[in-house]
């Protein structure tokens, strides 16, 4: 069913995007077909989306050639920050020694004091005159002598904190050179996979026909017993309840099962790590869960339900970091009506390493839009936690938590934002054939 291939491609594509992708056209913000929601003169064509494409694939390519380029000069500027003939270097190390010399020079000068004092002291009670003068002359002297080496030992401490703050600052500013490359880059990658994205909205709008999906939120996929923490090395059993709430009959209807998650950085897809299986009473042998979808349920009358028992098995090679899973309904009828759930409901959880103590948790909970009614704008305001579209069919604006903040500042994929939001624009215009 057209449907069904639309959203997998379009979620497998959204694995990697980045949040720009909810910015690249009105289309993004809004299930309703463009031609309704923006004016067609200022729809771009796919000749001009298809050049948009190529440009960001150049800038892309340029920039992953520039950080490999600012990598090895960053290298090499450490190699030769490490080297006593840099200059700096060199600097330092005279300033170090220097200090080291000074504070030498000041302990002997003290000494000599302390040295002339006990001289007068050990003065015989029948001294003469010139035997005494010549004591406290010999003092006087030390502490003029003693007072010049720690005036030179303080501006040789200060010599020697100067040229290492510029070692240092050296360091830094060859580091930041490689962030700001790392940067370059990770922007031209979102530029490169929202131009993309939007070439192939814009191709699969120009092929397909025939009548929207409609939104049926008595149509209901919640799950029960996913924890907001799980280990690397371990399976987790939790299930999918569908429920049609509606009225109306469904022939026939799938589950969307997405899991995403990334290291703790945000640029690494980790889900080569993950396995996902489902089993039901009329299929009770363990399947692989495949494009995310299960053909399972069948066909659910007006109140009806069934569940669906998962597990979710992480290698013991998986990192550390964060995870999504998004979970939706479809329906098909045989007349050519269809639809689904209004979005996809995202439930989040953080990764641990092998042999970690995942401590205290608790089951994690569907992250809702917004609800806004009818003439509303379907927005959410920033900062909440929504990846899902409000109840009148528009895409909230997506804020963030604490496993989509870290996976979206970044830079590097959208994985809670992309796959909601093409998830949302691809089953709008979905037909009923196969």
């Amino acid at each position: 069913m057209k449907i069904r291939r639309a959203l997998a491609t379009a979620v497998a594509a959204a694995v990697t995007a980045p949040v720009m992708l909810l910015s690249v056209t009105p289309a993004f913000a809004d299930t309703k077909p463009v031609a309704q929601s923006q004016n067609k003169s200022s729809k771009p064509t796919i000749k001009e989306l298809e050049a948009a494409a190529a440009a960001a694939q150049k800038a892309y390519e340029e920039a992953v050639k520039a950080r490999e380029e600012a990598q090895i000069t960053v290298r090499k500027a450490f190699e030769e920050l490490s080297k006593d003939s840099h200059p700096l270097v060199a600097a330092d190390n005279a300033a170090k020694q220097a200090a080291k010399d000074a504070a030498a020079a000041k302990t002997t000068a003290d000494q000599a004091v302390t040295d002339a004092k006990a001289a007068i002291a050990a003065l015989p009670a029948d001294a003469t005159e010139e035997q005494k003068t010549a004591a406290a002359t010999a003092l006087s002297e030390a502490e003029a002598t003693a007072t010049t080496a720690a005036t030179a030992k303080t501006a040789a401490d200060t010599k020697a904190a100067e040229t290492n703050d510029a070692v240092q600052d050296a360091r830094v500013a060859a580091a930041r050179a490689a962030s700001v490359a790392d940067k370059a880059l990770d922007d031209a990658l979102a530029a490169k996979i929202a131009a993309d994205a939007a070439l192939a909205q814009a191709k699969k709008e120009a092929e397909e026909e025939g009548e929207d999906c409609e939104p049926e939120n008595d149509l209901t996929a919640k799950v029960t017993g996913l924890p907001t923490k799980l280990v690397a090395g371990t399976t987790t059993a939790f299930s999918i309840r569908v429920t049609n709430g509606s009225d109306r009959h469904m022939d026939e209807v799938i589950t969307y099962v997405g899991v995403h998650a990334t290291d703790k950085s945000g640029l690494k897809d980790t889900g080569k790590f993950f396995r996902l299986q489902w089993s039901s009473d009329s299929s009770p042998k363990w399947k692989n869960v495949k494009d995310d979808y299960i053909d399972a349920v069948g066909a659910l009358k007006p109140g009806a339900r069934t569940d669906l028992k998962m597990r979710l098995t992480l290698d013991k090679a998986t990192p550390a970091g964060n995870g999504v899973a998004f979970i939706a309904a479809d329906f098909f009828n045989e007349d050519g009506s269809c639809g689904g759930t209004p979005g996809a409901d995202m439930y989040e959880f953080d990764v641990k390493a092998a042999g970690s103590k995942p401590g205290k948790t608790e089951d994690a909970k569907p992250k809702p839009a917004k609800t806004t009614k009818p003439g509303g704008n379907g927005h959410t305001p920033q900062g909440s936690a929504s990846a899902t579209p409000a109840t009148n069919g528009n895409l909230a604006a997506t804020g963030s938590s604490s496993a989509t903040t870290s996976i979206a500042l970044a830079g590097g994929a959208a994985v809670v934002l992309g796959a909601a939001a093409v998830f949302v624009v691809r089953r709008r215009k979905a037909g009923a054939g196969a």
